[in-house]
């Protein structure tokens, strides 16, 4: 194991090396949340794809995998198909409209007070993702090194923590790329090849296995849909989505790049559904399904390989942790306590320079980085807690996010409806069913629909004022002022 320890030591010391350089270049409040916008197509399809395949993807797709064959690749499936519709249909619209946050998009499409429930939401949702990943930590420290689960978390958040807040979504970015070319060699390269050969090949696999478990439905329609309902559409409205969007150099970049990492989850859905499928064959009495992924990689891999497939585990975790943490210290500082401040009299001063707004930006990491540890500290369920995050940003946001940008009628006074009526019914049937339960994503959805349609159609349209701003955004005619009115945004909106 000594070799496999240099491995994975050498790439988390390298992680911080890139993360460090990358702090040089986060010079202001743009470069440190979106990397300038200025990336081309080939760091943001890696880094997008990074972002959206993490610890559960990686971990809870084998997990799938291993106990329901190859129909356990659609929870991945789902997110894929989720990026390719947002690539292809809305990411050149959202890239645009030169904002930050999900919630600045809601203040430009309804007016201001549109902002104040969903970035309430947006932030539970990121910091439960941020929550998810960390936890996974454990699953891959617990293998190569002999640590109690709380030291795993707090190693593993520590890194996330010190390589976002030292030059955010540049550092991210970068570090984002490497951990794209360690994922995509350690799982698709070595371990899905090594994992069915070891197995005896697909013939072999085929034998020793239900019949079921090579039928691409045998998880049952009703799990695919609640799959396509909460990932698909999840990966729609996402801040930490939406700020990778906003990173791309142009909007084509961003209609690209994204098709191309959304062929890239189809691809790697696959690969976790076949991992987990060589696990069950080679060890079909394992005590947890949880467990196949670290069993496959200690069991099987040479010396070395072990470590370069379990920092691929890691990259994925940690790749999908701080794109996660980003987004929801940007929501926080942005959408939530600049609001504060500027009741208590700090607009009235006028803006804060980028000096400040970086270094605000880079304080909220680290509390919520801290906070997110010690909650990962206290939780245990991956899948669990990932769904809490996606039932609440669905059933409350989905309804008013894609009516503003499909549905001219749909108002102010519509959207909140849908937001509180969609979130409050969410909330209410996890409670009365239990988390895992499909009840509340279906009738969260329902309500926040009906809720939207009604209350718009019995309201006053939006202002055309306000329309008409909305419109020039989302054709581009107002790239000249779209970014200086994004960094006062919050500000502004507070008289």
């Amino acid at each position: 194991m000594t070799f496999d320890y240099v491995v994975m030591i050498g790439y988390l010391l390298g992680i911080v090396g890139v993360g460090w350089w990358g702090k040089r270049r986060a010079a202001s409040k743009s470069d440190f949340l979106v990397a300038g916008r200025r990336l081309g197509p080939l760091m943001y399809t890696g880094t997008m794809a990074a972002v959206v395949l993490g610890g559960a993807s990686t971990i809870g797709g084998v997990r799938l995998g291993y106990t329901h064959g190859i129909s356990g690749a659609w929870m991945v499936f789902a997110i894929g198909l989720g990026l390719l519709a947002l690539s292809v249909f809305f990411s050149a619209r959202i890239a645009r409209l030169k904002v930050y946050t999900v919630a600045e998009m809601l203040s430009l499409r309804y007016g201001d007070a549109a902002s104040i429930i969903s970035g309430l939401v947006m932030w539970i949702y990121t910091l439960m993702l941020v929550v998810t990943s960390t936890i996974a930590y454990a699953t891959v420290f617990d293998v190569l090194f002999d640590v109690p689960r709380w030291a795993a978390v707090v190693i593993g958040g520590s890194i996330v923590v010190g390589y976002s807040a030292m030059g955010g979504m540049w550092s991210i970015t970068l570090t984002d790329m490497v951990q794209f070319v360690v994922k995509s060699v350690g799982v698709l390269v070595l371990l899905l090849p090594i994992a069915v050969v070891k197995a005896g090949g697909f013939a072999e696999m085929k034998d020793r296995l239900p019949d079921d478990y090579f039928s691409f439905t045998s998880i049952g329609g009703e799990t695919i849909f609640t799959f396509v309902l909460i990932y698909t559409f999840g990966m729609l409205i996402g801040q930490d989505i939406w700020q990778r969007i906003f990173t791309a150099r142009t909007d084509k970049v961003a209609s690209y790049g994204g098709t191309v990492a959304g062929v890239y989850c189809l691809v790697y859905a696959l690969a976790g559904a076949f991992i987990g499928m060589a696990a069950k064959t080679l060890y079909p009495t394992l005590e947890s399904a949880d467990s196949a992924f670290a069993t496959i990689v200690k069991n099987l891999l040479p010396t070395g390989i072990k470590g370069l497939v379990l920092a691929a585990a890691l990259s994925a975790m940690m790749s999908t942790a701080s794109g996660a943490l980003i987004a929801s210290a940007t929501v926080a500082n942005n959408d939530i306590w600049a609001r504060v401040r500027a009741l208590g009299g700090r607009a009235a001063r006028g803006p804060a320079d980028d000096h400040d707004e970086v270094r605000s930006n880079r304080v909220v990491i680290v509390v919520l980085g801290i906070v997110s540890i010690v909650i990962a500290c206290l939780l245990d369920d991956v899948l669990a807690a990932l769904t809490v995050a996606y039932n609440l940003l669905v059933g409350g946001l989905l309804v008013p996010i894609l009516g503003g940008l499909l549905w001219r009628r749909g108002n102010l006074q519509g959207a909140l409806a849908a937001m509180t009526a969609g979130g409050l019914t969410v909330i209410a049937l996890m409670v009365a069913k239990g988390v895992l339960a499909n009840e509340p994503i279906y009738y969260g959805l329902a309500v926040s629909l009906v809720a939207y349609l009604a209350v718009s159609l019995a309201t006053r349209p939006t202002d055309a004022g306000i329309l008409e701003q909305w419109r020039r955004r989302l054709a581009g005619q107002d790239t000249a002022h779209a970014e200086e009115s994004a960094v006062a945004a919050t500000a502004a909106s507070a008289h």
